[in-house]
Order: structure tokens, then C-alpha cells, then sequence
């Protein structure tokens, strides 16, 4: 099993840039010292996805970065992406693993202690575990599950943890408490007035 060197997982939503271009952000943030990008743009044909995940990975390429698919496993074994993004509507993860091979990590996206056990024995290599927070973009998926639950989640699920929903540079502290891995956002990242200061802010109080 493959295991995830990063500890800030930004996650792209282009209607969320303030109207600049998406690549634009994420190189920004790429020199801010993001480490992973989740390429999660839903609503783009396979076409259009495949064409931009393709200037993602010459992106996180030059910064040496690792790129992930949201669900697509045909995108990201187009594009030699690192691995895909899954969660409760995707392929099974062992399905998954037989598509992309041992080398490609897959990270799965739980909302409870049971779905991390699932993910994990299936062979998922890393766990988003959310909403810790409130925000409007995971609001679908349920109330905030807060610090307690993350924690509960770390202490009982061997994989490696990432806090999603609501993280931002003023409860960083809090969630590394929780001995997560890291953290995966998107908002306070793509959508600040400045990506780059504000990757730098996430590194420093992750890494500090």
C-alpha cells in the first residue's frame, strides 16, 4: 500500500476562482508549497476534463507535485495523474485497484467511522474525513461532524486522515491536535484574493 507524502490536499472548484482562470489559481497556489491537487470539476465532459487535468499534470509537474482525479479512473490513467479522489457513488475501491494497479494511491471520501472501516479494508490508501466544519460546498453531506469525530476517526482507522470542510488558517492548529495527517480545503485557498500568500499561511501553520 502506497502512502501519501502530502499534508495540504487542495481541491479545485473553478466556479469558486472569483472569475479568474483555474490554472492561473492553481499554480499560485503551487507556489504557495501545495503539494496535491484533487482535480474535481463534475460537470466537464470527459473531453474537456481529460484536456485539463492534462495541463494540471504539467502543472504539478514543474512544481513537483501530485495530481488526483475525482472519480474518473479513465482520466487519471490517461493523464498518469497519481491517483483518483473516490467516495460513496464511485467505483468500489477494489474495482478501482484492479483499473490503476498497486502504484496509484486512491483516497476515498468518508463521512463516518463506518465508511472509514470499509474504505480501509477495501484498500484505500487515505481517508478525507468531513465536513470537520461548516461550509457551504460540503453542506450536502450532512451537519458539521466537528473535532471530536475527526479524532475518533485518526485513533480508529490505521490510514492516513485528511480534515475536510471549513479549514482555514484559524483552526489549523485545532485539527493537527487531532494527529491528522493534513488537511484538504478548497475555498480558502481558490477563492483568496491572493492563492499564493494564502498557501503559504495553510504550509506554515501546518508545517510550524
Amino acid at each position: 500500500m502506497a502512502t501519501p507524502e502530502f499534508d495540504l490536499y487542495l481541491v479545485t472548484d473553478r466556479t469558486q476562482t472569483q472569475g479568474r482562470d483555474l490554472l492561473w489559481v492553481l499554480e499560485r497556489a503551487l507556489e504557495g508549497g501545495v503539494k496535491a491537487i484533487q482535480l474535481r470539476e463534475k460537470d466537464l465532459s470527459g473531453k474537456d476534463l481529460f484536456q485539463l487535468a492534462d495541463k494540471t499534470r504539467e502543472l504539478c509537474d514543474r512544481y513537483d507535485a501530485q495530481l488526483f482525479i475525482n472519480d474518473r479512473i479513465d482520466v487519471a490513467l490517461a493523464v498518469d495523474a497519481a491517483g483518483v479522489q473516490l467516495g460513496k457513488t464511485s467505483l468500489p475501491v477494489e474495482t478501482s485497484r484492479l483499473l490503476l494497479g498497486p502504484r496509484k494511491l486512491i483516497g476515498y471520501s468518508a463521512h463516518s467511522l463506518e465508511e472509514s472501516r470499509i474504505a480501509q479494508q477495501s484498500g484505500a490508501d487515505f481517508l478525507l474525513f468531513g465536513p470537520v466544519y461548516f461550509t457551504s460546498s460540503k453542506a450536502p453531506y450532512g451537519a458539521p461532524q466537528g473535532l471530536e469525530a475527526l479524532k475518533k476517526i485518526v485513533e480508529k482507522v490505521a490510514l492516513p486522515v485528511y480534515a475536510i470542510g471549513g479549514i482555514k488558517t484559524d483552526n489549523i492548529i485545532d485539527v493537527r491536535r487531532t494527529s491528522a495527517k493534513g488537511i484538504a480545503l478548497i475555498s480558502a485557498i481558490i477563492s483568496a484574493n491572493d492563492p499564493k500568500g494564502a498557501a503559504e499561511s495553510m504550509v506554515k501553520f501546518l508545517r510550524g
